[in-house]
C-alpha cells in the first residue's frame, strides 16, 4: 500500500478552473473522505488521481512514483463506481475475476485471489449467481471485490452507496468501514453526505468551488469549523446561524447580542473585534435546551417527535429558522412561545469573511 502527495493540483476546462490549487497529504493506510455539495470538484480531484481525468497544474504523488503522465492501468489503484458496471451476462465469479483474466493471470492464482475476495466480503454463496440475481447491496459487494482482486496500492470510491436505499447504505458503510479494518488499505472516499464522511473518515477534505476549505478528523471539524460553510456542513441537523453585535471584548470571550440573542458571552479569539462589530453566532440545534432564561427566545413552527429526541423548528423574532433536537418527547405545541439556553462553550463565532473566531485548544 502507498500513501499520496498532491502538489498545487489544478484542473481548468478551457478558462474555467474547477480545481483551484489542492496541496493534499494522504498517508499510507487512511481513510480519506472528499467531502462538499454538488458541483464542487470533489469527483474531478478523485477522477484525477486515478488517471482518469487529465491535471492540468501541480503534481500528483503515489508512493514517492510521479503520476501526472503515468496510464490509470499502471497506477496500481482501483476505483468502485457510483454505478455497478457489471458484466450481467457474467456469474460474479466471472465479474470479480474479469481484470485479472485480462491482465492473463495464471488460473489457480485467479481463483485463489476471486475466492479469498468473495470471502472478505461474505459473498461466497453467490459465486454462481448473475448480477440480475443479486441485490443492489450485493452487486456493489461485486464491485469491490473486483477492486480487490487487483491488490492496489490505493482504493477509490466514487459515492458507491447513492444508489442504495437507507437501511442497505448503512449496511454497506459497515461493511465498508470494516474492509478498511481488514485489510489496512489506503482509500479515497467520495461522497456528498456528511453523515457518510463522519462515520466512515479517518481525516475529512472539506471542498467548495474547488478549493480545499478545511482538512482533519471528523470531530475536528464538527467541534472546531474553520468557517461558516465548513460549520453549516458538517453535523445533522446542520448548524444555525444568527447576526449579532458585539457589546463588549473580554479577555479570552466576546459577549454578543442581537434582536434574537440576549447577551451571551462566548469564548473566541478577540483580536481585531471591537464594540459594536457585527458578527455571525453559530449553534449546534443539539446544543440548545429549553430553559426558563435563556438567551433566545422563539416560537414553534414544527415539531418532529422520534421518541428519544424531539426536533422543533424555532422561529426566531427577525424571522431567522433555527432547528432545535431536545431530548425526550417534549410537550410541545405549533405557535407556543419558547426559550432556549445555548451551551456558550460549544457556541462559535464567525467574523464578516466568514472566518471562525475560536480560542486556541488549551494546554494542560
Amino acid at each position: 500500500m502507498a500513501g499520496l502527495e498532491l502538489k498545487n493540483i489544478y484542473k481548468a476546462y478551457g478558462s474555467v478552473e474547477v480545481i483551484k490549487g489542492v496541496d493534499l497529504s494522504i498517508e499510507h493506510g487512511e481513510f480519506v473522505v472528499f467531502v462538499g455539495p454538488s458541483g464542487c470538484g470533489k469527483s474531478t480531484l478523485l477522477r484525477m488521481i486515478a488517471g482518469l481525468e487529465e491535471i492540468t497544474g501541480g503534481e500528483l504523488y503515489i508512493g514517492d512514483k510521479l503520476c501526472n503522465n503515468v496510464e490509470p492501468r499502471d497506477r496500481s489503484i482501483a476505483m468502485v463506481f457510483q454505478s455497478y458496471a457489471l458484466y450481467p451476462h457474467m456469474t460474479v465469479y466471472d465479474n470479480v475475476g474479469f481484470g485479472l483474466k485480462l491482465a492473463k493471470t495464471p488460473k489457480d492464482i485467479r481463483d485463489q485471489k476471486i475466492r479469498e475476495a468473495a470471502r472478505i466480503l461474505k459473498m461466497e454463496h453467490l459465486l454462481d449467481r448473475k448480477p440480475g440475481q443479486l441485490s443492489g447491496g450485493q452487486r456493489q459487494r461485486v464491485a469491490i471485490g473486483r477492486a480487490i482482486v487487483r491488490q492496489p496500492e490505493v482504493f477509490l470510491f466514487d459515492e458507491p452507496l447513492s444508489n442504495l436505499d437507507a437501511a442497505l447504505r448503512v449496511d454497506t458503510r459497515m461493511e465498508i468501514a470494516k474492509l478498511h479494518a481488514d485489510l489496512g488499505a489506503t482509500m479515497i472516499y467520495v461522497t456528498h453526505d456528511q453523515v457518510e464522511a463522519m462515520t466512515l473518515a479517518d481525516k475529512i477534505v472539506v471542498l467548495d468551488a474547488g478549493v480545499v476549505q478545511q482538512v482533519g478528523a471528523p470531530i475536528e471539524l464538527y467541534q472546531r469549523p474553520a468557517n461558516l460553510f465548513v460549520a453549516g456542513f458538517i453535523g445533522s441537523p446542520k448548524m444555525n446561524f444568527v447576526e449579532v453585535t458585539v457589546d463588549a471584548v473580554e479577555e479570552g470571550a466576546i459577549v454578543v447580542s442581537g434582536k434574537d440573542v440576549a447577551n451571551l458571552r462566548v469564548p473566541a479569539q478577540t483580536e481585531g473585534v471591537n464594540v459594536n462589530s457585527l458578527l455571525t453566532l453559530g449553534v449546534r440545534p443539539h446544543d440548545l435546551s429549553p430553559s426558563s432564561s435563556g438567551a433566545i427566545v422563539g416560537r414553534v413552527g414544527l415539531v418532529e417527535r422520534l421518541g428519544n429526541e424531539t426536533i422543533v423548528n424555532v422561529e426566531l423574532a427577525s424571522g431567522t429558522q433555527w432547528l432545535a433536537v431536545l431530548d425526550g418527547d417534549q410537550a410541545l405545541r405549533i405557535g407556543e412561545s419558547l426559550v432556549l439556553a445555548a451551551d456558550p462553550a460549544k457556541a462559535v463565532l464567525f467574523d464578516k469573511s466568514g472566518k471562525s473566531l475560536l480560542p486556541p485548544i488549551s494546554v494542560g
